[in-house]
């Protein structure tokens, strides 16, 4: 059991009319009018927590880029709460949504994730057809040991599961006679890029924090095209070098990603995955371009869930 549920995930939008359409019409998930200090905003509710658009440049975004831009942990008395983990130092009282009173943890000490704690908003929304909650946010890492002391340590969000996502070269020899036939020899496998991923548990989705696993030749990518791991390795690598370690994307589990996509490109959605992928967690994944989604990475999750009977 997550020690801290998410009040809110903020994304930073460059149009907020599709992406509203999107998720209130195409995913029909609730929807919300909140408060924030600048004026209204939009709030979807999806599982136990709650996708609050921005639009980007807001006063209350962390930085001027689109994207998912800050994650909101719920505590009912959020100031004796970043006391009680130590986090008062590099914390900064503001006003947050509703009109309560929000800490901003410095993210240098985040892992580069930009993180609050702010009173509980109830703002959580049933599944859909489409959404059932969300899956996980990913978070682009430099160093996923700080993670682990900073989000698993000093917060306390158990570790979920951790993994090691690689691409693999394998060379296969053939010698060909005339006389002695056909012989064939394995080379031995080359690694030639991966992740080490880590997911925390944070109410009902998780952290994944991507690190780069090797210093392999940067890799080609091509936007708009499914990708690979080796792909994926070279997009969290550059993403790091433009913006720094930082929240990357979203991902909503779905319970038929097949079906979901469809219905997505029906409605005239832009996608990168036309049908499911493997992806982590033994799930099949499914990209939609960010064209379509104000900007924003988003993806869908579909996976089987494997609990621990000892818990």
């Amino acid at each position: 059991m997550s020690r801290f549920e998410l009040a809110y995930v903020a994304l930073a939008v460059n149009d907020l009319n599709p992406v509203e359409a999107f998720l209130a019409n195409d995913l029909s998930m609730p929807q919300f009018l909140v408060q924030g200090p600048g004026g209204p905003l939009l709030a979807f509710g999806v599982g136990r927590t709650a996708l609050v658009l921005f639009e980007k440049g807001d006063p209350m975004l962390s930085n001027a880029r689109v994207g998912v831009d800050h994650i909101a942990f719920a505590a009912d008395d959020p100031e004796a709460t970043v006391q009680a983990l130590g986090l008062a130092r590099n914390a900064k009282a503001g006003t947050g949504l509703d009109n309560q009173i929000q800490f901003t943890i410095d993210p240098t000490i985040t892992a580069g994730l930009s993180t609050r704690f702010t009173n509980p908003l109830g703002l959580g929304g049933k599944p859909s057809s489409h959404v059932e909650r969300i899956d996980h946010l990913g978070v682009a890492s430099a160093n996923n040991q700080v993670a682990k002391k900073v989000f698993g340590s000093q917060i306390g969000l158990p570790i979920e599961s951790q993994q090691t996502d690689m691409e693999i070269n394998v060379t296969i020899e053939s010698f060909t006679s005339d006389k002695y036939g056909v012989v064939y020899r394995n080379r031995p496998p080359k690694p030639v890029g991966g992740l080490q991923v880590s997911f925390f548990t944070a109410g009902d989705c998780e952290l994944e924090f991507l690190q780069n696993f090797d210093p392999c030749d940067k890799v080609e990518i091509h936007h708009g095209a499914a990708g690979t791991t080796k792909q994926d390795q070279g997009a969290i690598t550059r993403f790091i070098e433009k913006n720094g370690a930082g929240l990357h994307h979203i991902a909503l589990k779905t319970p038929n990603v097949d079906a979901t996509l469809a219905h997505l490109a029906d409605n005239g959605h832009r996608l990168i995955d036309q049908v499911g992928r493997p992806g982590s967690r033994r799930a099949r994944i499914g990209f939609v371009h960010p064209a379509s989604f104000g900007g924003v990475l988003l993806h869908f999750v579909e996976r089987e869930e494997i609990y621990d009977s000892s818990a």
